[in-house]
């Protein structure tokens, strides 16, 4: 198939909105935050841009000439360029590893999707302990999380089944700016209540005695994984891009987005949580348990406004993983499409349904069925730790070994280049990036995953 027989973004714009929003997700609303503050506050964001530079953009970059030169879906983009040689089997493991993380990504999303309804009701209000036990009730529940999930999966078929630019990026030109909008709405409301300065400070406020070796360490995993790297959804998106792109400036203006947004939520959270004297815990109880104590306790003397905070939290985390499911269903669907030779609508209804399936087990394997677990961890956990731990850092730095490596040099300058047409003045620093910097940042993330270093 040839870049002209695809499907391509109609707009820059559209472009630009729908790959940020396969990177923007829930990491960046309860992850990012917490390791900020507790790795040094502006010096840790110091250090993830660092990072972001040196290990984000360049493997973004790899992964936008390889799907764009290959013109297909990730299996098919990396076959193109592979030559029939074994560097092919990069897409596939893209491709699964992208599968897999849609099985368990759309359960927490089915979560958030609960907890709008909760705010609505008025179920979020009450004690520490009584929140706690009122997600503990939910995710151990055997039906409830599976309607949540099964609702999620199903707005996210509406979307792909309409295709490139009719589904994904018309879709993503609303959700992406009402996300900013929710986001910036909570964070004035946070930045109003008392003391708030301090919950600002320990956000903003450097401590450069905190940053060691882990605290790089953490940053290189947290900006590899913050851009949706190793996982098909770039790759995907890229062979939708047209021969005009500037792949340098989308992979910077990605970024950019993505960083945003995970400095935003920090300020969201932090001030409210301050104000309260509450310290956030990272993970699922920062978000479904302890922030909705604080924002409850931070507008206790305006009750309605702690109502419509909480509410339009959870719908700005709905909208986060609402965006990154689209990309990660996309780049399973286009495979099955084209690999297949089926319809999109046939290809994303067998992929929902599967996500469906994988997604219950993994949810019910949260609750009290205990034969749903390997080596005694619960198949949610496995999922995660696969796809996170072993796939995604194998995937990156494979994909950085065969674009710096096997791929012909005159056929990356020719793509960074757009053939000629832009200048291309850092082309060497970024090969030499992909060559050399990127597999020791990866290699040294996946040994300090496992205690190594």
């Amino acid at each position: 198939m040839t870049q002209i027989e695809r499907a391509n973004f109609g707009s820059k714009l559209g472009m630009i909105l729908a790959t940020a929003g396969s990177a923007v997700g829930l990491g960046n609303v309860w992850r990012f935050p917490y390791m900020t503050g507790q790795n040094g506050g502006a010096a840790f964001i110091i250090v993830y841009v660092a990072c972001v530079l040196l290990l984000g953009i360049p493997c973004m970059i790899s992964e936008f000439i390889v799907g764009r030169r290959g013109a297909a879906n990730t299996a098919r983009a990396y076959s193109n360029l592979a030559g029939g040689k074994a560097w092919k089997y990069i897409g596939y493991m893209s491709v699964l590893t992208g599968f897999l993380i849609t099985g368990y990504y759309a359960v927490v999303s089915g979560w958030c999707l609960q907890y709008i309804f909760a705010s609505v009701c008025g179920h979020l209000s009450g004690s520490p302990k009584y929140l706690s036990d009122y997600f503990t009730d939910f995710e151990t529940s055997p039906l409830r999380p599976i309607f949540w999930l099964v609702v999620i999966v199903t707005i996210t078929h509406l979307v792909i089944i309409h295709g490139v630019r009719n589904g994904i990026e018309r879709i993503s030109k609303m959700l992406m700016p009402a996300l900013f909008v929710l986001l910036l709405v909570i964070v004035v409301c946070s930045c109003l209540l008392p003391d708030a300065g301090k919950g600002i400070a320990f956000l903003f406020k450097p401590d450069f005695n905190k940053v060691d070796s882990n605290v790089f360490l953490s940053a290189l995993g947290q900006s590899f994984y913050s851009l949706s790297i190793g996982m098909g959804c770039v790759c995907t998106y890229a062979s939708y891009f047209s021969r005009q792109t500037n792949l340098t400036t989308s992979a910077l203006q990605i970024s950019v987005l993505d960083s945003l947004v995970a400095i935003l939520a920090g300020l969201a959270i932090f001030p409210a949580a301050f104000s309260v004297g509450v310290n956030p815990d990272s993970g699922p109880s920062l978000v479904f348990i302890t922030l909705p104590n604080v924002f409850q306790q931070a507008f206790g003397t305006i009750p309605l406004v702690g109502y419509v905070v909480g509410l339009v939290f959870y719908a700005l985390l709905s909208l986060a993983a609402l965006t990154s499911l689209i990309s990660l269903h996309e780049v399973s669907t286009a495979f099955l499409c084209e690999e297949m030779k089926i319809s999109r609508k046939k290809a994303a209804t067998f992929i929902s349904l599967a996500v469906c399936v994988i997604g219950t087990f993994c949810s019910m394997s949260l609750g009290d069925w205990t034969f749903l677990s390997v080596g005694g961890k619960r198949l949610f956990d496995v999922f995660d730790f696969v796809t996170g731990q072993i796939f995604l850092p194998l995937g990156g730095f494979f994909t950085c070994l065969f674009v710096g490596w096997y791929l012909p040099k005159k056929l990356l300058h020719d793509e960074f280049t757009n053939w000629g047409t832009l200048k291309g003045s850092v082309f060497t620093a970024w090969l030499f990036c992909v060559r050399y910097v990127c597999p020791l940042c990866i290699l040294a993330i996946f040994l300090h995953q496992f205690g190594i270093i």
